[in-house]
């Protein structure tokens, strides 16, 4: 390219984008509205998109035809349109490896902190009670066991399989379902047996779910499948909110037809169910499963590379549609 390629960012990113010879249009802390992202991305060669951007036809015209690369800063693209991008002639990638021991290790932050009662054992401790009331019993806070248990992993991807990985400390028996065999899966040291959906959920004591939101995915996890769910089992979400449907889980969890949840994502998140947000059943973060600095710096470098890549018309290294 013979002119300075502009580049917009609509969110600020952790470390820079080494990218010298562009000019960067850097993005707030905040979430902005949809017409200022618009406004911001318009004569553009390139956009560093968010998980939460909805990249789309009218997202596309406003970028303008410069346009050669979104560079989604995620391992999932269900928020961009790849069908109009192929149409436009414009490149989509995105982060993967980065964020896959970062995710890994919050997904088995919620199985422990959902196993052992954190939410309600944090607020005891901070709240003065635990000085009034004195030494507990040895039966108040009683959580699960997961030496020697059966984990279900659901998706049998990067994070998955790291996720698996972290079980063999606690001599798990290890599930996972996914379209094919994986051999990294079946083979040591995981050992790991593919089952059907349901007969996993079935056998689970700790369910962990990977996969990618898809029309067939959505709603994997519903009313139904929850009740196949022992009601000593946790389940645990670090893919994409609307994988579970958020009021059958809500239910499953009132009524004790389901032990625990952990959630890093919510199927309207940044907006929760009331009747999680109340329950001391469900320990929570905020979509945050990447969130370690290095992790999140190796995802800045990773958009860099792949804008880098298209600018120069070569293949990005992450290249999916």
């Amino acid at each position: 390219m013979t002119l300075r390629p502009i580049i917009a960012v609509t969110r600020a990113l952790p470390g820079s984008l080494n990218l010298p010879n562009a000019e960067i249009r850097p993005g707030p802390q905040d979430k902005p509205d949809r017409d200022w992202v618009l406004r911001h991305i318009a004569g553009t060669h390139a956009v560093v998109t968010m998980f939460s951007d909805k990249v789309d036809s009218h997202f596309l015209d406003a970028a303008g035809p410069n346009l050669r690369i979104v560079a989604n800063f995620a391992v999932g693209y269900d928020n961009i349109d790849l069908s109009a991008c192929r149409a436009r002639g414009v490149a989509v990638s995105n982060t993967p490896h980065a964020v896959t021991e970062g995710t890994a290790d919050l997904a088995w932050l919620l199985i422990l902190a959902a196993a052992r009662h954190l939410p309600a054992a944090d607020r005891f401790a901070r709240s003065g009670q635990w000085a009034q009331r004195g030494t507990l019993a040895m039966n108040d806070f009683l959580g699960q066991d997961l030496t020697g248990k059966t984990l279900l992993i659901v998706g049998a991807g990067r994070i998955g399989h790291a996720t698996a990985l972290r079980s063999l400390g606690w001599g798990m028996r290890i599930l996972y379902t996914a379209r094919s065999k994986h051999w990294d899966f079946e083979l040591a040291p995981l050992a790991a047996t593919r089952v059907p959906l349901d007969e996993g959920l079935a056998q689970a004591d700790a369910v962990s779910i990977h996969c990618p939101l898809t029309p067939e995915t959505k709603h994997l996890i519903n009313r139904d499948r929850l009740a196949l769910m022992k009601p000593t089992a946790i389940l645990v979400n670090t893919a994409r909110g609307p994988v579970v449907d958020e009021h059958a889980l809500a239910d499953a969890l009132a009524t004790g037809r389901l032990y625990a949840a952990g959630l890093d994502v919510f199927e309207h998140e940044p907006q929760i169910h009331p009747a999680l947000t109340a329950s001391d059943r469900v320990v929570m973060t905020p979509h945050i499963g990447s969130a370690a600095a290095r992790y999140r710096e190796m995802m800045t470098a990773m958009v860099a590379d792949n804008i880098a890549a298209a600018l120069a018309e070569r293949e990005p290294p992450n290249r999916v549609a």
